[in-house]
């Protein structure tokens, strides 16, 4: 169904003729809700494709380039180094840009094939021992959220290394945590308890029963074995292929779509849904409305992380294509100037004056040099 034609769910008061109920009123506020959050989900389902095909086909080869021109001018700096044309003073400002140049190339962008020249430039450290020092510091600090927000023990199995092996070692972690708190809890349950989950299991039974119900009643009128018209059975078969997806979600909403659109129900049908089967519907819903939530949620956290963006902060999927528009511009703008830097640095005379106007930034300053 396209927008313009959608069937649009909700329970009407009829003219103002009666007050709608508290559970139709959350019926309808659930419907409107995840109709918002459905085509949000669409949404980062278009564009997510778009956007990693111009990382790949656009942005990854700009900071190819980016970094080609950065190594470029990196070596001849070192060969700068090396000329006895240049003073200490001067040497010591190589060495500083070197070193950082270096350690950002090697570390944040994966060119170890630079750790040589970074060990010759770095601090009283090298390569392999600031890659274990990082990699300890990054999976102890790993280790410790885990512990803090999961409650989970990950142990010397964890290898920073290999996120295959590190997700599948929290599911297993989680997984016996669960386990255990769910043997732990079974033996402390009181009477009370049990009736109390005796009685959600019955909930969630009925739930089960009424989504069940409606796929039911689509199967039977949709069913394209018993259509004899061929015309009529291939829209059929679409249609129950739809269903079938619906049910498979638990998409309440998108059922009840489907029985608009094929008139198995009407607008009189959903005002006099019975109070405790709209009840059902209600708690479908908002397991519904709970997954598209999580969902959304699991979408957006890795652009929140990398845009530094609040998560009470709504972020939309344009935001996220006029960033990358904006990081590439910003790679274009500084290609441009390590060209110019490139030229300077293969005229010694050039550079040092250069190298005279720069100043070497204090610890708490930003390195806007290394672009």
């Amino acid at each position: 169904m396209t927008p313009s034609n959608r069937n649009i769910v909700h329970i009407a008061d009829e003219a103002e003729k009666k007050v709608l109920s508290k559970a139709q009123k959350k019926f309808n506020t659930l419907i409107k809700t995840i109709d918002v959050q459905k085509k949000r989900v669409l949404e980062w389902q278009e564009t997510l494709p778009q956007y990693n095909h111009r990382i790949n086909e656009s942005y990854q080869p700009l900071l190819d380039n980016f970094n080609d021109h950065r190594i470029e001018w990196l070596h001849l700096l070192d060969k700068a180094y090396d000329n006895k044309a240049f003073s200490k003073t001067d040497k010591k400002k190589l060495r500083h840009i070197l070193g950082e140049l270096s350690y950002e190339l090697v570390f944040d962008h994966g060119k170890e094939e630079l750790k040589e020249l970074y060990n010759k430039y770095a601090e009283d450290s090298d390569f392999d021992t600031e890659k274990e020092m990082l990699d300890e510091a990054t999976e102890d600090m790993m280790k410790a959220m885990m512990r803090n927000i999961l409650g989970v023990e990950l142990g010397d199995e964890f290898d920073i290394n290999s996120p295959e092996k590190m997700q599948a070692l929290l599911k297993e972690k989680l997984r016996e945590k669960e386990n255990q708190q769910a043997q732990a809890q079974q033996g402390k349950k009181t009477e009370k308890q049990l009736k109390k989950e005796s009685k959600q299991k019955q909930e969630q039974e009925n739930v089960s029963k009424s989504i069940r119900e409606v796929y039911r009643k689509l199967a039977a009128s949709l069913h394209p074995d018993r259509e004899p018209d061929e015309q009529e059975r291939e829209r059929k078969t679409k249609l129950m292929q739809k269903v079938n997806a619906a049910y498979t979600k638990k998409d309440l909403l998108g059922l009840l779509e489907l029985q608009l659109e094929i008139e198995q129900i009407d607008q009189a049908h959903l005002n006099n849904i019975a109070e405790d089967r709209l009840k059902h519907f209600n708690k479908i819903l908002q397991e519904q409305l709970n997954e598209l939530s999580e969902e959304i949620k699991q979408i957006e956290y890795p652009f929140r992380v990398q845009m530094d963006i609040s998560p009470l902060c709504h972020l939309k999927p344009e935001t996220l294509m006029r960033a990358l528009d904006n990081d590439m511009k910003e790679l274009q703008g500084n290609i441009k100037y390590l060209q110019a830097d490139i030229k300077l640095a293969k005229n010694p005379t050039a550079l040092k004056a250069w190298l005279k106007s720069y100043r070497i930034p204090k610890a708490s300053d930003s390195f806007d040099f290394l672009f």
